[in-house]
């Protein structure tokens, strides 16, 4: 197999909701690493995509490779995957990894389990284009304000009461537009527009949801869903059917290779409301408990591993702090990885070649390789790694 580490070339999705300019995550990645052209000051940046989706599919940025597609490449290759990736995902990078940078509200929203998302790319592939599950994980950069999970039972009739009364979450979502409109407006006028002490009722948060989605049914969610406010390094987890919203705010995403998504509300995008409150998760549930927790790696003291409970992914945090010049070697694992670098500089050597891991570099890494770093004196290093260990 010809070098089996390399770099890549990835696909930024310039989405309305993503920040604007070089106050995107994202389009500071890009600037970086010097693969991309100028930063657009007033368009969105709001996905990195590092993986073989044929939406938003990576091409190998090294000259001496063809054909230059991750998926060709990986096609004749398979051994970078790993013997066990291989033999149950087959010749795929089984997982896609992102970087999100969330200016305002992505879509009230799930994702389907494997069997339910087989039978809607059946029967409607031109709203599921997927015929795969898309179970996912969050990594906070920076604050990171998401929707994620029923909130407990006592805390949703205490938001209604006196504010829409019996009502449960499928009625609310279902409801018409012009009734929603007349309930907002009346309780953005009580309670919002009367200057009292709103921060109890969500209120301002409200606000802000209207400001984006003027009269749309989603913003009376966030009385039914836990707001998590997510500080760097926290991570949540969504498995098959958890309602969930990106509100704000910078991420490390991995999923599950597939762009299926089931939609609701806060969105011009296809909503498909019977199918999502059929499939949903409705086990209430307190914010802290949605809160998902890493592990240290008990060989690496620099290594944090977000491992979820499912087989496609798991994510790796390396932070390797020196206040000097220091080396420091990335593990080899038994899958194929993708690796982008955060914060910091170092030379990579690996097959005895040299290569540039600095903010924003974007590294494909096969099965059971190594790379040694050297790092940049006072350059500590911020990395996160997407690979499947089975």
């Amino acid at each position: 197999m010809a070098r089996p580490v390399f770099p890549l070339r990835c696909v930024v999705q310039q989405y309305a909701w993503g920040k604007i300019g070089e106050a995107s995550e994202v389009a500071q990645l890009l600037a970086s690493s010097g693969d991309f052209g100028d930063i657009a000051h007033d368009q969105p940046y709001a996905e990195l995509w590092m993986g073989t989706h044929p939406k938003g599919e990576a091409e190998i940025a090294d000259d001496h490779i063809r054909p230059s597609k991750l998926s060709h490449w990986i096609l004749d290759n398979a051994q970078c995957l790993g013997e066990c990736v291989h033999a149950r995902f087959g010749a795929k990078l089984p997982f896609l990894f992102k970087v999100l940078s969330v200016n305002q509200s992505l879509s009230i929203q799930a994702h389907p389990n494997k069997a339910n998302a087989e039978y809607l790319h059946a029967h409607h592939p031109e709203h599921y284009p997927d015929a795969n599950h898309k179970p996912e994980m969050a990594i906070a950069l920076t604050p990171f304000l998401g929707l994620c999970g029923f909130r407990p039972l006592c805390e949703i009739l205490d938001f209604l009461d006196g504010k829409i009364e019996n009502f449960i979450f499928s009625c609310l979502i279902e409801s018409e537009t012009f009734f929603l409109c007349v309930c907002l407006f009346g309780f953005l006028n009580t309670s919002v527009a009367s200057g009292g002490d709103v921060s109890g009722s969500n209120g301002h948060l409200l606000l802000k949801l209207h400001k984006q989605f003027p009269g749309d049914v989603g913003c009376f969610v966030i009385y039914f869903l836990n707001v998590l406010q997510l500080q760097p390094g926290d991570a949540m987890f969504l498995g098959a059917n958890e309602p969930h919203a990106y509100l704000y705010g910078d991420c490390i995403e991995c999923m599950a290779c597939s762009d299926n998504t089931v939609r609701a509300g806060l969105t011009s995008k296809f909503i498909d409301v019977p199918t999502l409150c059929t499939m949903l998760n409705y086990t209430p549930a307190p914010p802290e408990s949605k809160v998902f927790c890493s592990r240290f790696d008990p060989d690496d003291p620099f290594a944090k591993i977000y491992d979820p409970p499912v087989p496609d992914f798991t994510v790796i945090c390396l932070q390797v702090s020196f206040s000097m010049g220091e080396n420091y070697t990335i593990a080899a694992v038994n899958s194929a990885s993708i690796i982008i670098t955060i914060r910091g500089v170092a030379i990579g050597i690996t097959e005895g070649r040299p290569l540039e891991f600095k903010r924003g570099k974007v590294m494909f890494i096969s099965a059971g390789k190594s790379v040694a770093l050297s790092i940049e004196p006072k350059a500590d290093m911020l990395m996160f790694r997407a690979c499947c260990l089975l």
